[in-house]
């Protein structure tokens, strides 16, 4: 199984604009679909409570004509058109769908974050954490995220094998990001959230480009738009993961990021395991 996931930072945008950031992004999704994945994982949406439009999905449709797909959006109290995920999978596949909320803080937990797909074999997972923000005002309301979030991970892996992935909004150690000393208490490198990423592991998960690479450095899956050089410099920060249940980390295969070019932002991420 071939597994891709990717926060695209709007669809909407991705698919309908004729911006050059939106072209860099449109061959990102043909490059996706080269690598013809057997699910893919969205985050990011930004779509409206209504989903995706008559137009969105004539042009997914374009780019994936095999695949089924389904989607959350922010609703009240969250803002409107914020965060949002959505995951495309092959038309072969029929999984049961669920959107849970699991207990978070509002706004977050009506803000789109998570989807979860169940096959016999195992749960397929997204979410897009939320991020600490400016000042690091939600970092109290993070910190509960996380906890929670861990907690219905576990109780997923206590039924059946988890795969779990999306953008976790944190990097977890000093090699996950080109700049450690001047980016620590920083949004996506407190130690709090650093901490919470630990402890996720530590309930029986595999951080799969770790299980894989080793210590293998200067490899990110985001570099900020604000710095027009920081993908060139690669300065970026490892925030996207793939993650396992423990005791089927020896099935993964690959982990890997996947190449999207000057594009800066998320690059997509991919994972192949034998189940």
């Amino acid at each position: 199984m071939r597994l891709i996931s990717w926060n695209i930072d709007s669809l909407n945008a991705a698919l309908t604009s004729d911006s050059a950031r939106a072209i860099l992004s449109r061959e990102v999704l043909s490059t996706i679909k080269e690598l013809d994945p057997d699910i893919i994982a969205l985050q990011e949406t930004k779509l409206s409570i209504k989903g995706p439009t008559k137009k969105h999905l004539e042009v997914l449709v374009s780019y994936f004509p095999d695949y089924d797909l389904c989607w959350t959006s922010s609703e009240e109290p969250a803002r409107k058109s914020y965060a949002g995920t959505m995951f495309l999978y092959k038309k072969a596949y029929q999984p049961q769908v669920s959107f849970p909320k699991i207990g978070g803080p509002e706004p977050m937990d009506s803000e789109g974050r998570i989807i979860t797909l169940e096959f016999d074999d195992c749960f397929i997972t997204q979410v897009y954490t939320p991020n600490a923000g400016d000042q690091l005002r939600r970092l109290a309301h993070r910190q509960v995220w996380d906890q929670k979030y861990a907690d219905y991970l576990s109780q997923l892996d206590q039924i059946k094998p988890v795969l779990a992935t999306g953008d976790y909004n944190v990097a977890h150690k000093e090699i996950d990001l080109a700049h450690p000393e001047s980016n620590h208490m920083h949004a996506g490198f407190t130690d709090e959230e650093r901490a919470g990423f630990t402890a996720l592991l530590n309930r029986g998960f595999t951080d799969t480009f770790r299980h894989l690479h080793g210590d293998v450095e200067g490899q990110y899956t985001w570099w900020a738009q604000r710095v027009k050089t920081s993908k060139i410099n690669n300065s970026g920060w490892r925030i996207d993961y793939w993650l396992v249940s423990n005791r089927i980390a020896d099935k993964v295969l690959t982990s890997t990021m996947i190449d999207s070019g000057s594009r800066q932002d998320h690059t997509p991420i991919m994972m192949e395991i034998e189940l």
